[in-house]
């Protein structure tokens, strides 16, 4: 059987995968109130659990991108999201901050994976017109999650099981409610894995496309990419290091994805200690990730329309990037504003603008690197954002904290060695410093990679 467009069947797939990731991500700071409560941490020892699963991202990530090179994008996605659903799975039996941040530290070992292979799925179906819209569609999936993350797992959490599910209450014990809620949202990502298995090979060896399709793809990849198809090594790690694209790229995602994670981690904490909202109403939460889910779409569509109209794929993300660099300076007035509706307006502005970048320099990446070693440098680049992610957390933890005491946890005691002086200055003065730092960020970026050359790289990358 031969299926008509089954590349955007494979983006379908992609986009599910995606969801299920923020999902499962998403369900402990959609929580967080309910379960910080339930095990008796502070907002040190939930900051901590944080940094714990980006330091096992990180780590993930600059493996992860080799695996899929080596083994492939469909045993590698197997591997991944196998291993994070059960690591979600698992998150139910957590009994306090350590055992939360064991099973956050394996989700992120797993998460991570999901973000090279689906880059490598893109590169290996769709010529580069195409895409920023396939990137956009699957990153779209990730803001989709989150979106209906709330919707999901606070009426899970809220229920009265006690006089509904008396058995399921016997079973799982005190805070039923959000371990339902884990265990539910890994078991799906389960399920995810048969139509996976069933439908994902590369364009030449898939049963399932049809031979305009195929004939379509690889006369793109000859005309885009002609020596690729004489160079089929992996660049070694070394050669990945002394590429200028990843080091420009890197800074790029360390500058600018630290705003993606406060949105996704701090977002709703903020709207319940400054903004006085309750657990049930965070629900609002979902005009937030609906923007990201916006930006996702239309950053791709835009450089995608750039590009048809002639400009060269990696000048065309940089214009977008650039429009987006310029929206960002309203972050401030998101805290500054009394009304509520008008600051979710104003978040809603620069959600989408941060998403729309995160599609684009997430596509310069495909643009600017062969495909044999795609995998690789997105992982190295992709480490950076989790970096600047820890560094985000550590220091919006000690801005929204009123003293100097730090969390048992490794990761605080670490780094407040090294950024202990810009801790003290920021201590305790709220969330409306990170949104002040938030306008800066995006321009500083941009103008990093446009000095840097980036948009250069495409005709050097061999």
């Amino acid at each position: 059987m031969k299926i008509k467009g089954m590349r955007w069947w494979i983006v379908v797939l992609l986009f599910f995968a995606a969801v299920l990731n923020y999902i499962d991500r998403q369900t402990l700071s959609a929580l967080a109130p309910t379960i910080q409560l339930d095990l008796k941490m502070n907002d040190n020892d939930y900051a901590n659990v944080i940094n714990i699963f980006l330091v096992a991202y990180t780590i993930a990530y600059l493996i992860s991108g080799r695996i899929a090179d080596k083994i492939g994008t469909r045993k590698a996605m197997l591997i991944f999201v196998a291993w994070w659903s059960l690591a979600n799975m698992f998150t139910a039996a957590a009994k306090g901050v350590t055992s939360l941040g064991v099973y956050r530290f394996m989700l992120g070992l797993g998460e991570a994976g999901v973000w090279p292979a689906a880059s490598k799925a893109v590169s290996e179906w769709f010529p580069a017109k195409e895409r920023g819209i396939a990137i956009g569609l699957y990153t779209m999936g990730a803001t989709i999650g989150a979106t209906i993350a709330p919707y999901l797992v606070i009426p899970l959490a809220t229920h009265a099981y006690t006089e509904t599910m008396p058995v399921v209450t016997g079973i799982l014990g005190q805070g039923t409610g959000w371990k339902l809620a884990f265990i539910l949202t890994g078991l799906a990502g389960l399920i995810w894995l048969i139509p996976w298995h069933l439908t994902y090979a590369k364009p030449e060896k898939s049963t399932l496309i049809t031979s305009s399709e195929l004939n379509m793809i690889q006369a793109a990849e000859a005309n885009e990419n002609p020596d690729d198809l004489v160079a089929k090594n992996a660049w070694s790690w070394k050669a990945v290091l002394m590429f200028r694209g990843t080091w420009l790229l890197l800074i790029g995602r360390l500058i600018t994805d630290p705003v993606w994670y406060f949105y996704q981690f701090w977002f709703p904490k903020y709207l319940s200690a400054d903004r006085g909202l309750s657990q049930e109403s965070l629900k609002i939460t979902w005009i937030i990730y609906a923007a990201a889910g916006i930006g996702s779409l239309l950053g791709g569509l835009l450089s995608g329309y750039i590009i048809k109209k002639g400009g060269k794929a990696p000048n065309s993300r940089m214009w977008v990037m650039l429009g987006c660099a310029c929206i960002m300076p309203l972050s401030p007035f998101i805290a500054n504003v009394t009304n509520l509706n008008l600051s979710i307006v104003l978040t809603f502005c620069t959600v989408l603008a941060s998403l729309a970048w995160l599609t684009n320099i997430g596509s310069l990446v495909v643009d600017v690197v062969p495909k044999h070693s795609l995998g690789t440098v997105f992982s190295v680049v992709a480490a950076g954002s989790t970096i600047g992610g820890i560094i985000m957390n550590m220091m919006v933890a000690a801005m929204v904290s009123q003293d100097n005491s730090t969390s048992a946890g490794f990761l605080d005691q670490g780094l407040h060695v090294m950024f202990s002086p810009f801790l003290s200055l920021v201590q305790g003065n709220g969330y409306l410093q990170w949104f002040i730092i938030m306008a800066f960020l995006h321009p500083i970026a941009w103008l990093v990679l446009k000095v840097g050359g980036v948009h250069t790289l495409s005709a050097l990358k061999k």
